[in-house]
């Protein structure tokens, strides 16, 4: 694409994107309508609409990584992780009953959260930094999201997308990162009462601070950085569960505590089916 194609194309997109959400009326895959959009282009649509959403009013309070599972990147061809911007309007209290009817075709995942006390801005960050950067660590529920057509994704879509972001879910207890052995933590989902996935906080690239450390040096070249106070999502070492149907979920880590939520309500995609 040429400079003036490439953003028109990158404004459409963030437009439909924006739209899809609000309406919850999920769109084709723009890989589909646009193969030649490079990873490059996806970032540029998810950091218009984030700034939309800040324009309007809302705070930008952390950041989401994935593709942190090899296999995961193995399936998308790629060799490292991608991120999305978290927001204050996507923070869920843990008391307060889940509603699906706002999205669309919502997954749950459960993973570790950083909540940071100072800066990390790369190059060089290290693990160690990380770890000297955190308040605490705790237990989270990830709400994922796509507002492209029953996750029909390739990486530029998600990224594009803010990553299938949606809401987050933070659990009560506050754990210091150096008085537990971070990688390698039981990790397990449990949904109506019933464990559905299980794994180790190992497959968090080997260990879950390496993501936040890779996501500082990343953000780097930009001008980025990480600011004390943000949330920081290092991925799962699960898979994802669908919570159509569902009316509850508690994920559990080892050493960082529980997060339980109660589910209402029907999403987008389960009402369509139902109408």
């Amino acid at each position: 694409m040429t400079n003036v194609q490439e953003s028109s194309v990158v404004q459409k997109l963030s437009l439909d994107l924006r739209r899809a959400e609000t309406l919850r009326n999920p769109i084709s895959p723009i890989t589909d309508a646009y193969p030649a959009l490079t990873l490059e282009d996806a970032y540029e649509v998810q950091k218009l609409n984030i700034a939309a959403r800040v324009e309007a009013g809302e705070r930008v309070v952390g950041h989401k990584i994935g593709l942190t599972a090899k296999a995961m990147q193995e399936m998308f061809g790629v060799d490292e992780p991608d991120y999305g911007h978290l927001l204050n309007t996507m923070m869920h209290d843990a008391a307060t009953p889940l509603d699906l009817s706002s999205l669309i075709s919502p997954q749950i995942e459960v993973e570790p959260a950083f909540v940071l006390s100072s800066d990390l801005k790369g190059p060089g960050v290290t693990v160690e930094d990380v770890m000297n950067a955190t308040a605490y660590v705790t237990t989270c529920f990830e709400i994922i999201d796509s507002r492209i057509v029953n996750w029909r994704i390739r990486l530029q879509d998600t990224v594009a997308d803010n990553g299938s972001s949606a809401l987050v879910v933070l659990g009560d207890e506050k754990v210091d990162p150096r008085a537990v052995p971070l990688d390698n933590l039981q990790t397990t989902l449990e949904i109506d009462g019933e464990i559905v996935e299980t794994g180790n906080t190992k497959a968090i690239l080997g260990h879950p601070a390496n993501g936040v450390a890779w996501l500082a040096n990343a953000l780097a070249p930009f001008g980025g950085r990480l600011a004390a106070g943000d949330v920081v999502l290092p991925g799962t070492c699960t898979r994802s569960f669908k919570l159509a149907g569902c009316s509850s979920a508690r994920g559990f880590i080892d050493h960082l505590g529980a997060v339980s939520i109660t589910v209402t309500g029907e999403p987008y995609e389960k009402s369509k089916m139902t109408a």
